[in-house]
């Protein structure tokens, strides 16, 4: 005991350092992307370690060129996230409450779907939306980008609401309630943490999508930052200065929403996993 315990406080300081290092590898691209966007007229091989001399020159070329992209990209994770919602929560309880035959069928089919190529599906939705008139369009876009993040929701929030007692929704029903109202008064706001999880999933999903934004768009008028950021490339490849800024500020919207929701996010899985 004597041993172990003159050794345990050696142990924590090289688990430490470890998690250290393996911080400090993961996290340098994310440095060298922000230091290179904060030097002018720089290209990856005379960019310098430390900026010497930082200027927001290239952001403000970032934001000239991809502004409308970011804010392209903005709305159709936002609406991504709406009808992921508005689709999975219901499906949730379905399968968690109802006592569906098949219904352990139906969550590993949803689970399964996760396993299919994204082209495949884009290819697919491409012969579809020509029909449709969907090509083009925001709407078009927001539905296949929904589609990224429905079955990882239906996943979670099965799981989380599996544990709500029924009796619970029953006493709202005999208070006069009908099962819609006891299932947005009663069991949504119980499944608070899931589904802001859910829904900021379902935001990075849309957000990060270059391959339905690439195939289901033939014109500029909706360009999201991915495929933006994408042909920014092609036209400014000597100029990784403004590139870097461009990468840069796409990430900013993801990084905030993880930040403001981590505690709902470690809260829904944990849920979700014991339940």
């Amino acid at each position: 005991m004597r041993q172990r315990t003159s050794r345990s406080p050696v142990a924590r300081w090289g688990s430490t350092v470890v998690a250290l290092l393996v911080l400090a590898v993961m996290l340098f691209p994310v440095y060298w992307m922000v230091s290179t966007a904060l030097q002018p007229h720089s290209s990856i091989a005379s960019a310098d370690l430390i900026p010497t001399s930082p200027s927001l020159d290239n952001f403000r070329t970032a934001l000239d060129s991809q502004g409308g992209s970011l804010v392209t990209s903005l709305v159709v994770a936002l609406g991504a996230v709406v009808v992921c919602l508005a689709l999975a929560a219901p499906a949730a309880y379905g399968l968690a409450q109802f006592g569906l035959r098949g219904g352990r069928s139906i969550v590993f089919g949803t689970l399964i779907t996760q396993m299919v190529p994204g082209i495949v599906v884009a290819n697919a939705l491409y012969s579809a939306y020509a029909e449709l008139g969907l090509v083009n369009s925001y709407l078009g876009l927001i539905l296949a980008d929904a589609s990224l993040g429905l079955p990882f929701a239906i996943v979670l929030l099965r799981a989380f609401m599996v544990s709500i007692p029924s009796e619970v929704v029953e006493a709202a029903m005999v208070d006069g309630a009908n099962r819609f109202t006891a299932f947005v008064r009663i069991v949504l706001p119980m499944s608070r943490n899931a589904l802001i999880t859910s829904g900021l999933f379902a935001f990075l999903f849309a957000w990060a999508d270059f391959v339905f934004a690439l195939t289901l768009n033939t014109t500029d008028d909706v360009q999201p930052v991915t495929l933006g950021l994408y042909q920014f490339i092609g036209a400014h490849v000597s100029d990784w200065g403004a590139v870097m800024a461009t990468a840069v500020l796409s990430a900013i919207p993801a990084a905030i929403l993880l930040v403001v929701a981590q505690r709902y996010i470690a809260a829904g899985i944990a849920g979700g996993s014991i339940k």
